[in-house]
């Protein structure tokens, strides 16, 4: 009996004892395991590359592989020290964190109103200077735009009424031609030429309807009766409560945008450029039409063109550093290079795009110089845009500049004062025998 009762004891004590001494040793297991991963030390003949992966692997820059390990990057992916960073790629960091789905998830992220208003406008927001160590040496227009970049709501002093008004059918171009007050005298030359408002027709097809407003600011009360009444004679002015400076351009941008999402959705095409650029209209107008067709053609009605830009593209440019430069952007402001942009003397974009380009506006911070801010705006969109050699915005070279024929193969080129562009126009509107059957460029000519 007590041999049973032993053996009883016994078996049940195994039982009992069994996992927990299986539980012991995994628990010895994984420490031995973790202290010899840390205690690894890697040769010092690493190999810097990965040969055995196959083609189209992504591969971290800095990523280091040896027998023993698999491959581990070198460096932090992320940028974990933002303090050494300029200003705008600071500022734009934290926006792109809050506006990141995978870091937000859920969380309801449609924007903070950044502005900040009282009676007499936006207020200056002095915090910034200090993370700027030459904010007092910087130029007084550099100066100026840091500490009003956060404000973008501007009062519309002067509204076209009714420019895109519903006709027959929509407007198949819509022109937005920044101006200043002065510049009468181009404003006038462009309504005579190239700017016409109202049914046009293609140089070789049918043409569209084409609408026409020039966007200001405002720069002083001398010429403020003499702006108002050629609003009433022209109807073609939108005018905003904001200082017509240099930097200020990207205001206009995205105040147009604003404007043209409520009054104008409807125009197939916007061109927006300089009021000192000279565009065959007719030329554009069969361009676009050949680009709607080959888009119906793809998608049928079923995809929107709401990711067509054209115009003179640029990549990898680089920040100009001298400060006496009209462009320069000091280091300390923003550092890396600019991304792929359109240039800003003319540049086309279809109207189904301009809603997105204002959605993408609200979380990109302004940057003083417009033509790269509308690249900012395209990358985060994922939009590619079209370079097409017919777009001159840095004029001729010398050699081609001779050719009489030279304006019948472009689209755009930048810049012409009034009076050439009215004797162009007539150029192009009756060509000379020699240039009737020209064609566009269909590449550079160095």
């Amino acid at each position: 009996m007590a041999i049973c009762l032993w053996r009883y004891r016994c078996r049940i004590l195994l039982c009992i004892c069994t996992p927990c001494i299986l539980l012991g040793c995994l628990f010895v297991y994984i420490i031995l395991a973790l202290s010899l991963a840390m205690a690894h030390t890697y040769p010092s003949d690493v190999q810097m590359t990965i040969d055995h992966l196959p083609d189209g692997h992504f591969v971290a820059k800095g990523t280091t592989n040896n027998n023993t390990l698999g491959a581990y990057p070198a460096q932090p992916f992320w940028k974990l020290d933002l303090n050494k960073a300029a200003f705008w790629n600071l500022i734009q960091h934290v926006m792109d964190r809050e506006h990141n789905p995978i870091l937000q998830g859920s969380r309801n992220i449609s924007g903070k109103n950044i502005t900040q208003l009282n009676q007499n406008g936006c207020f200056p927001k002095y915090g910034g200077i200090w993370k700027i160590a030459d904010y007092f040496t910087l130029p007084h227009q550099m100066q100026r735009f840091i500490i009003s970049m956060h404000c973008r709501d501007y009062q519309l002093l002067i509204d076209p009424p009714a420019v895109c008004a519903k006709t027959e059918e929509p407007p198949m171009l819509l022109l937005a031609i920044k101006s200043q007050v002065p510049n009468f005298k181009n404003r006038q030359a462009i309504r005579m030429s190239w700017g016409y408002s109202g049914l046009l027709r293609g140089q070789v097809g049918k043409g569209g309807i084409v609408r026409r407003v020039f966007l200001l600011g405002k720069l002083d009360e001398e010429n403020k009766q003499g702006i108002k009444k050629e609003s009433e004679m022209y109807n073609d002015i939108l005018m905003w409560d904001f200082m017509d400076t240099f930097f200020n351009l990207t205001l206009k941008d995205i105040l147009f945008w604003k404007w043209f999402s409520k009054h104008c959705q409807n125009a197939h095409f916007v061109f927006k450029g300089d009021d000192d650029v000279f565009l065959r209209t007719p030329a554009v107008l069969d361009y676009l039409w050949d680009q709607e067709q080959l888009h119906l053609k793809k998608h049928g009605h079923t995809k929107k063109m709401d990711d067509f830009l054209v115009g003179d593209i640029i990549t990898s440019a680089v920040p100009l550093r001298l400060a006496t430069n009209k462009y320069f952007i000091p280091e300390s402001f923003y550092k890396g290079l600019y991304p792929t942009y359109p240039g800003g003397g003319g540049v086309i974009y279809s109207g189904a795009l301009v809603p997105r380009l204002l959605h993408m506006s609200r979380r990109v911070h302004l940057f003083p110089i417009d033509d790269v801010y509308m690249g900012m705006c395209l990358q985060r969109l994922g939009v590619s845009p079209i370079n097409h050699p017919a777009f001159l915005t840095f004029d001729f070279n010398a050699e081609e500049a001779k050719d009489p024929c030279a304006h019948h193969t472009i689209l755009l080129v930048h810049k012409r004062s009034p009076i050439q562009i009215l004797r162009l126009w007539t150029e192009i509107i009756i060509p000379s025998t020699e240039c009737k059957n020209t064609t566009l460029r269909t590449r550079n000519k160095e």
